[in-house]
């Protein structure tokens, strides 16, 4: 809390540099638990995806054991039996006949209890769901590079790309791992995921480039520290725009999932919730990380590098934190003692007054001829 506050008041620059090394080998590590996940657990597609027949049983004498046990002897045994609800027991199997998915209606209804939802889709709409959903993905990826890679640069398009399926690999990991369901709900949530974590990322970039721009001609700051101040002045908006995002997904969660018990609300704000998080955290380190170290690349930033280190190799103001205060110290006084317009007390502009200058052959000056009447 005195760490957010203290950067909410511009007191204590943190030093985002030495923390991106730490953060990418988190990442790193966190993307491959879920890639493996991903490769051995699979994910748990939804009905529309896979296709199928789905029953909601109200059995409240019935255990999940008693369930699977029962629909294995109706020929069944690799179905999915899920507990919805104290009494609601959700069962999933890849039945396409509708005639034997009434029989197994029936069968549920005697044996287990009433069946108070139905479902049944087909193989043709669960694959029609999925070729539509990674077209949008693709689409999304190439309008966003180039609208990028033209507004700002390619690394920064790079960068924010890497950062974007960063998140999405995670989100999709967190749902393999805690086997939730994916939904046409939740690839929507994916989308606005991307969307969101690119925003947050654009501002970071849209800071850099203003920083660059006023600061980089100076050649007296590598690019890693203003980046360093971009990332400290626009941290605590990044940090209030998750909290105020943040808050009617979690109201959405707690109140329409947990309390209310709509399951499509709960697919949609889980993969909204996650993202939000993962979106912050990518813009902040992962996409300004990667930027950082190819701009240091460049052969303009490499010689201001080594003039920075070499002016800075006696001196005691290496840390990053301190450079960034002494940045935005010499920001403030350029601000200050900028040339700026003399204004009127009407609000227009002050005339001059005329400065007196003494002639070139320094006698008396000649008295001013009398007006004529």
């Amino acid at each position: 809390m005195k760490t957010l506050r203290s950067l909410y008041l511009g007191e204590s620059p943190i030093d985002f540099p030495a923390l991106w090394r730490p953060a990418v080998m988190g990442s790193v590590a966190v993307v491959v638990v879920g890639l493996l996940s991903f490769a051995v657990l699979g994910l748990n597609l939804g009905l529309d995806f896979e296709g199928g027949t789905s029953y909601e049983v109200r059995a409240p004498d019935a255990s999940v054991a008693d369930v699977r046990e029962f629909v294995a002897d109706l020929g069944y045994p690799e179905a999915r039996i899920q507990l919805v609800d104290d009494d609601i027991v959700l069962i999933r199997s890849d039945v396409q006949d509708p005639m034997r998915a009434a029989e197994i209606r029936d069968a549920l209804t005697a044996g287990l209890g009433p069946v108070v939802a139905f479902e049944q889709v087909g193989p043709t709409w669960g694959e029609e769901v999925t070729d539509k959903a990674r077209t949008a993905l693709i689409v999304f990826f190439i309008v966003v590079a180039l609208y990028i890679a033209v507004r700002l640069e390619w690394k920064m398009a790079l960068g924010a790309l890497i950062a974007v399926a960063h998140d999405i690999v995670l989100s999709v990991g967190v749902y393999s791992v805690f086997r939730f369901e994916i939904t046409p709900a939740t690839v929507i949530a994916f989308l606005t995921i991307m969307g969101y974590s690119l925003y947050d990322t654009i501002v970071v970039y849209d800071k850099v480039r203003e920083v660059v721009g006023r600061l980089g001609a100076t050649e007296r700051y590598t690019y890693p520290e203003l980046m360093n101040l971009a990332l400290n002045r626009v941290a605590m908006r990044s940090i209030n725009t998750s909290v105020t995002s943040a808050i009617p997904v979690l109201s959405m969660l707690l109140v329409g999932s947990v309390i209310l018990g709509a399951a499509t609300l709960r697919e949609f704000a889980v993969a909204l919730l996650v993202g939000i998080v993962i979106g912050s955290y990518s813009s902040l380190f992962l996409a300004s990380s990667l930027v950082s170290a190819l701009k240091e690349r460049e052969e303009r930033w490499r010689l201001i590098g080594d003039k920075v280190r070499g002016r800075l190799a006696g001196d005691g103001a290496n840390d990053s934190a301190t450079r960034t205060r002494t940045i935005e110290r010499s920001d403030v006084v350029a601000a200050d003692t900028r040339a700026a317009p003399r204004r009127a007390p009407g609000g227009g502009p002050a005339k001059r007054r005329p400065t007196m200058t003494a002639p070139s052959g320094g006698g008396v000056p000649p008295r001013p001829r009398k007006k004529k009447r």
